[in-house]
């Protein structure tokens, strides 16, 4: 394990080691922590690994990241670049392509996630980006992993003031008995990592970041968490995987996620 590596190399490193070599991913617009992670399980213990950069540069390979996740630089040493509206949302919903992350203004318990409006949606406080192709791609896509450096209750909330992206809907069999392939997998944040509970599917805290306690995790969440014995350490980037990431990302893109306001 490395004792020279700072939180964005922390949370990067456990995004990638939820990725294996059946992963078959793709990146929409800011998504600089996700990106670094694909690059980094293909480097390390994914070699198989496949991503679409932008969801247009199949196998792409770039030297390094650029200054945006939809910059045609991404596709660098790509063996094909797909068309996004016509071969993208093909493969998508037949599942060639299975993995995709999320990141939202608000998530709840089940890991469904908001990224439309705070408050009403007719007369909101605030309008937020919107969803993208949330609404469908969480609807089809078997393996989504969420993450999120803001940890905190206005982040992860009892009830979302607008369902941008399903996660396990309502809890329990509710993505099955709406035929939805498979669900969110683990929610990595700036303080731990969860998953979600296989029956309930509630999530459950895994990890919790070294410096942190459960305590704090179960303080910044504002909903009940399921706790199950003693909750480990997560388990901190090694050399080799922190000199990875300062070579693929080396302007440091993915610290702009950890800039709060």
């Amino acid at each position: 394990m490395s004792d020279d590596h700072t939180l964005d190399e922390l949370v990067v490193t456990a995004l990638a080691r939820c990725l294996d070599d059946e992963t078959r991913a793709f990146n929409g617009a800011a998504s600089f922590v996700p990106v670094v992670a694909f690059l980094l399980a293909r480097a390390t213990h994914a070699p198989r690994l496949l991503w679409a950069a932008a969801s247009i540069g199949v196998d792409a390979r770039p030297s390094e990241i650029p200054d945006s996740t939809l910059s045609g630089s991404l596709w660098e040493g790509a063996s094909m670049l797909q068309s996004s509206p016509y071969d993208f949302w093909g493969r998508a919903f037949t599942g060639r392509l299975n993995t995709f992350c999320f990141r939202g203004a608000q998530i709840d318990a089940f890991g469904n996630v908001n990224n439309t409006v705070i408050g009403d949606y007719e007369a909101p406080r605030v309008r937020l980006p919107g969803g993208g192709g949330m609404s469908d791609l969480g609807g089809v896509i078997p393996r989504l992993l969420l993450w999120t450096t803001t940890h905190d209750r206005r982040t992860f909330v009892d009830r979302l003031d607008f369902r941008s992206g399903l996660g396990w809907g309502d809890g329990g069999d509710h993505r099955e008995r709406l035929g939805l392939p498979g669900g969110p997998l683990a929610c990595v944040t700036d303080l731990a990592v969860l998953d979600f509970h296989p029956v309930s599917r509630r999530m459950r805290l895994r990890s919790v970041h070294p410096g942190g306690t459960v305590d704090d995790v179960v303080d910044a969440t504002g909903f009940d968490l399921v706790i199950e014995g003693d909750v480990p350490e997560t388990r901190a980037p090694t050399a080799q995987e922190v000199a990875l990431i300062r070579r693929l990302d080396p302007t440091g893109a993915r610290r702009r996620e950890f800039q709060r306001t």
